[in-house]
């Protein structure tokens, strides 16, 4: 959400910033949002003129009395009875104008940064660099679900039975695999200075609207009937919920924190859930990386968040490629972001596994989230996350860029301690 201020001193950067995600239909909202805006300052500058006479009225009321001045002190009272009423009206007013100021406020998209690519849709990303060479073998590699099935690894049937499609059940090696990569990346988050939680899987609506668009939402989020919750999409959302209404220290900033969660996700307006995959599903398992710091620090933040999904994926010997988002690919509420895509030797093609984003002061602002500098004074903190790794989606990546031509599966050195020693899975 941006701040009001901006829209008041420079409505035609507000509005060129819609433009270049090409959300056309939301430039009404800023004359909309300044009308309003306009009105309710109207209000409360009235508002403040009655209270200031009735203070003055009050005052005199007693000196009346004193002065045995009855029927001028009852005129009075009935003047300052009139003021309430007018008063009571006018912060009704006030509170509808600022709930419609802020109906439209959440929906204007955030500032993008200066450097993000300018494009319509995700066709227009662009590639900024490539990190490992990407191999094809001269064997023929199967479908995730084949290599799995092959190891005795994942029972797809069983799951559309108890729960539908986007469901599985993971067993044997490929289950201990699974559960392998996200304690290996835990561990390697640690190691780079940051703190491991496990959060709340459920957070109420003020915290969904604080952390996300209510596009996002919509597609994204189930809700727990009769409850004021909803299930996380991303421990992202637990994790920047944990500082709502809350003043950090300066000198306690950077915060830096990686957690491990479900996640559910409805995927409304995806391509479809496959019968026969785990590439687009309702449920999985995610290390996340969050960081609250000082505005000035987050772009440098932001950089070293997606190196450290670069590095560990290139620990486990799988190439990937960092992809810039363009314009009309953000979320609204993102500065920058790009997605980390691994390497498929089978489709000879990258795909997503994960994704890194600046959101800037968005977050802080619809949460509360704010900083004391060492002058005293209050300022809104920036937020970042970043994907470690998505365990299921992460094993295709896996699977594929350590399939050997005997069928078995190699374990790179950096998770054979997690394996229990193995060098590799066979069936």
């Amino acid at each position: 959400m941006l701040d009001i201020n901006l829209l008041r001193n420079n409505p035609d950067l507000v509005r060129e910033n819609i433009k270049k995600k090409f959300q056309d239909q939301k430039l009404p909202l800023v004359d909309e949002v300044i009308e309003l805006d306009k009105q309710n300052r109207a209000a409360m500058q009235q508002a403040d003129g009655l209270r200031n006479q009735r203070k003055v009225l009050s005052k005199q009321i007693g000196g009346m009395m004193a002065k045995g001045q009855k029927d001028e002190a009852e005129a009075a009272k009935a003047q300052v009875a009139a003021i309430a009423e007018q008063l009571v009206e006018l912060e009704k007013k006030e509170e509808e104008y600022a709930a419609e100021i802020r109906k439209r406020m959440l929906v204007i998209p955030q500032i993008i940064d200066e450097s993000v690519p300018i494009g319509r849709d995700d066709s227009e990303n662009v590639q900024n660099e490539i990190f490992g060479e990407p191999l094809v073998p001269d064997f023929e590699i199967p479908y995730h679900v084949d290599i799995m099935e092959s190891l005795n690894g994942i029972d797809l049937d069983s799951a559309r039975k108890t729960s539908g499609n986007g469901f599985y059940y993971l067993k044997g090696d490929i289950a201990r695999l699974h559960s392998a990569i996200l304690s290996y990346a835990r561990d390697f988050m640690i190691d780079r200075g940051f703190t491991y939680y496990i959060p709340p899987f459920m957070i109420r609506s003020d915290v969904v609207t604080g952390v996300m668009s209510f596009s996002e939402m919509e597609n994204m989020m189930y809700k727990i009937e009769g409850e004021d919750l909803y299930l996380i999409g991303t421990s992202e959302h637990s994790m920047i919920g944990k500082f709502i209404d809350t003043i950090l220290d300066e000198n306690d900033l950077p915060q830096t924190l990686t957690s491990y969660s479900p996640c559910f996700r409805k995927e409304v307006g995806a391509h479809g859930i496959e019968e026969r995959g785990v590439y687009r599903i309702h449920q999985f398992e995610k290390q996340e990386m969050i960081v609250v710091c000082k505005p000035e620090e987050s772009m440098d933040w932001y950089n070293r968040l997606w190196k450290n999904s670069v590095d560990f994926f290139r620990s486990l010997d799988i190439p990937v490629r960092t992809l810039e988002c363009c314009s009309g690919d953000l979320a609204d509420l993102k500065v920058k972001s790009c997605d980390v895509e691994a390497w498929s030797p089978r489709q000879k093609k990258y795909f997503e596994v994960g994704s890194c984003s600046n959101l800037g002061d968005a977050q802080a602002r619809r949460l509360g989230i704010r900083v004391k500098g060492a002058d005293g004074r209050k300022y809104l903190a920036h937020t970042l996350n970043n994907t470690v790794v998505a365990p299921p989606r992460m094993l295709i990546a896996f699977l594929e860029n350590n399939l050997q031509a005997d069928g078995t599966v190699r374990i790179p050195e950096a998770l054979r301690m997690y394996m229990g020693g193995k060098a590799a899975l066979s069936r």
